[in-house]
Parts: C-alpha cells; sequence; structure tokens
C-alpha cells in the first residue's frame, strides 16, 4: 500500500484519538454500522481531500465499512494530525498522502498520489481536488459519479465552475446542509477558532477588541464565542444584510480601515482574498494579534506585510513576529491559515458527527443516483438533513413533538383561516 505521512509510530497515539472522537459521534456510528450490514458503497472508489483529523478518520472508516475504496489527502498544508494519518494507516490500511506543515509542491504531490486510485467520487473541503482534476488530471473526469464538497469556500469556487460551463461532474453541497453549516460553521468554527488563539497566544480576550472579519455563520460563532469570553466583538464586512444582522447583534460594525486601528484580535472568516492588507497592518496598535479561521491563508495580505517589514522571528511555536519599519509589531498565528486547526484541534467530535454523516450518506446518494444528476451544484436531499437531526436528537436523549392530524390539514390548506 502506498502512502506518505509523518511517522507510522504515531499509530497506537492516533487509535487512542480516535477512539475518543468517536464517542462523541453516535450519528456516524448508527450510519457505519448500517454500512457494514448493507455495502452500499461496494466497489465504489472514493479519493477524500480533507482535514485528515481524528473525525475524519471515523468518516474514513464508515466509507469502508461500507465497501467504498478509500485515499485521503490533506486540504490544508498545516490541519493533519499526524498521529491520525499513521493510525489510518496502519489500523485501517487506507493509504494517506499527509504530514502536517507539507511545503505547497509536496501538498499537490499528495492530491495527485490520492487521485491515483481513479475515483468514482471526490470529498473535498475546499475544491482542490477537483480543480486539479479539471486542470490536470482530466482524463480521470470520464469515470467520476460525483464529488461533494465541504466547506464555504469550496462551493465558490465550485459555483463559478458550474456558472461558466466547466464543471465537469455533479457536486452535492454537503457545506449547505442546516446540519452542517447551522452547527460544524457556527458552534465548531466558534469554539476552535477560540480555541487555537488562546492555545497560540494564552492572551486573555475579556476586555480585548475583537475584530472578526465575515459574518457568515463561521463569523458569527466566532463572535459568540468570543464575546462569551468577555471580548468587546467588532464586525467589519461587505454585506449590507450581515452586517445589519451584526449591528442588531450588539456588535460594533465598521470598515476594516477603521477596525485596524482600534483592534486587539484579527480573525478573517470571509472566503475571499487580501481582507487585511498592508495599509491595514500599519494602521495596528504595536502587538496585534492577526489570524485567519477561513479556508486558504490568502485572507491575509501576507505578501504585502512583508513588504513593510524590517524584521521577523518565531516568538512561539504559532505565532510569527513581524516588526515593521513603522517599529509596530505584528503577530500572525500559524501562518496565516486556519487556526483552529494549525494550533489547536479543529471542531469537537460532537458537532462534527452530522457533517461526516452527511458525507457518508452524500456518497451512498451519488452512488444510487450521480449517474442521473448533471454537472452542477446540488444541495443535500432535505430527507437526509431531517433524518441526521432525528438521529442526534435521539442519540442525545432529547424527544420533540410531532403534528397532529388537525395541524397537518391545516398547514395543507388555503381555506381555514383566522
Amino acid at each position: 500500500m502506498d502512502y506518505h505521512i509523518k511517522d507510522i509510530n504515531l499509530a497506537s497515539e492516533g487509535r487512542l484519538r480516535i477512539e475518543w472522537a468517536n464517542q462523541s459521534m453516535p450519528v456516524l456510528n448508527l450510519i457505519r454500522k448500517r454500512f457494514a450490514r448493507q455495502r452500499p458503497l461496494k466497489g465504489i472508489r472514493v479519493a477524500a481531500c480533507l482535514h485528515v483529523t481524528t473525525e475524519t478518520a471515523s468518516l474514513m472508516s464508515t466509507l469502508k465499512s461500507g465497501g467504498a475504496t478509500v485515499t485521503l489527502c490533506a486540504s490544508n498544508p498545516l490541519s493533519t494530525q499526524d498521529e491520525a494519518a499513521a493510525s489510518l494507516v496502519k489500523d485501517l490500511k487506507i493509504p494517506v498522502f499527509a504530514i502536517k506543515g507539507e511545503d505547497n509542491k509536496t501538498y499537490y504531490q499528495h492530491i495527485n498520489s490520492a487521485l491515483s486510485i481513479k475515483p468514482q467520487i471526490t470529498m473535498d473541503d475546499g475544491a482542490d481536488l477537483v480543480s486539479t482534476l479539471h486542470s490536470k488530471r482530466r482524463g480521470l473526469i470520464a469515470g467520476i459519479i460525483g464529488g461533494t464538497e465541504e466547506t464555504t469556500t469550496g462551493l465558490i469556487r465550485l459555483r463559478q465552475m458550474a456558472e461558466k460551463g466547466v464543471l465537469r461532474y455533479p457536486i452535492i453541497a454537503v457545506n449547505d446542509a442546516d446540519t452542517k453549516h447551522l452547527f460544524d460553521n457556527r458552534y465548531g468554527t466558534g469554539q476552535s477558532t477560540v480555541d487555537g488563539i488562546i492555545r497560540a497566544t494564552n492572551r486573555l480576550l475579556a476586555g480585548a477588541t475583537f475584530v472578526v472579519s465575515g459574518y457568515g455563520w463561521c463569523g458569527r460563532g466566532v463572535a459568540m464565542r468570543a464575546r462569551g469570553m468577555g471580548a468587546n466583538i467588532v464586525v467589519t464586512e461587505v454585506n449590507p444584510l450581515r452586517a445589519l444582522e451584526a449591528v442588531m447583534d450588539g456588535y460594533r460594525v465598521m470598515p476594516i480601515a477603521e477596525a485596524a486601528r482600534v483592534g486587539d484580535i484579527f480573525c478573517t472568516l470571509s472566503g475571499d482574498i487580501n481582507i487585511i492588507r498592508k495599509e491595514h497592518f500599519l494602521r495596528m496598535k504595536d502587538g496585534a494579534i492577526v489570524a485567519n479561521s477561513g479556508h486558504f491563508n490568502v485572507e491575509l495580505d501576507l505578501e504585502g506585510l512583508k513588504q513593510i517589514t524590517r524584521k521577523r522571528r518565531k516568538i512561539r511555536k504559532f505565532v510569527e513576529e513581524y516588526t515593521l519599519k513603522n517599529g509596530r509589531r505584528i503577530n500572525v498565528l500559524g501562518e496565516g491559515r486556519l487556526v483552529n486547526l494549525a494550533a489547536a484541534e479543529g471542531h469537537p467530535s460532537s458537532v462534527m458527527d452530522m457533517s461526516f454523516a452527511n458525507q457518508a450518506l452524500a456518497a451512498e446518494y451519488l452512488t444510487k443516483e450521480g449517474k442521473k444528476l448533471r454537472s452542477q451544484v446540488y444541495p443535500v436531499p432535505p430527507r437526509i438533513d431531517k433524518d441526521i437531526a432525528r438521529a442526534k436528537l435521539k442519540a442525545m436523549g432529547i424527544r420533540i413533538d410531532t403534528l397532529t392530524r388537525e395541524q397537518k390539514n391545516y398547514l395543507a390548506s388555503w381555506e381555514m383561516g383566522t
């Protein structure tokens, strides 16, 4: 079996960490048991480009239990948990191509290695697998049934491909499932991002001015959690509706040029490029902390920052201090990459339970229905979304009401009024 990981001897530690994660993933565990009985993915080859974490290991195990042949590579150079990668290779016999801290050349070599199985289904987190197939490995596209996409950034890219008519196979927008973005993006990103910032810096959030750039579901989650720890929240946005919502949620809203002067900690979560640029770095306070929790590090203009820097040094494990030409110091966390995975462990397993349940069931759906779909981006079928929510509630020991016959008739009618 071909693979490329840091150290196979880390497998025993990874095995325990995967076991720990599994304890908080009841929905995925139920799916794995059914998959083991029914084998709905038998004969299907799946190439996955995801964050290589303990939770992802549980998803890979589920797909393999369903009969799939699986390969896995990292969707971000700093997001791999080397222990999980080792356990996947040694214990589950799944080829993994991922090393935490890999350079850009190795990153794309790993993507090509994962594609060597000639996949029928792709799983992406950021659309690098799909873009590589469409630009460098076009000969493999004819054999692909469909794919899934895990994150907002990837869907932005994929919808542009579909709009321009260059997308060659159907994609299921896992990120847009309610049981994904309302929980993973908001609660998962919120907690894990704040966790990453605190682990990297050991700074107190209470009383600090915390600038959140981008008020989508991820930005909402970070703002909510940082405020819960006593930070004063400033939101920067370009979308007037989201900006208005941030105001109504009780936050200050202003342009990034103004926020740069008042912020102590900055975190970008926009999905776009150069949100914080060199003119903004120049306005920041001495000692400002800058992080990114969007998928790609392009949200921070790091090249522009280098141009105005006279000295750089690594001051802590995940903190690089840039001393600007004006004498002020800017601290960039995790090389500007996903701070929740670069400096922490990513989303808690209990919230990834629903996200990866969507991935597993979307793969099953594509196996059955993919050949009927056109080359565009599709939502997760609502039935799957609701089934996952019901299973999660049941696992939590929570019961809810059901509609009476009278209530169903009322909702189905137009004649009944006041």
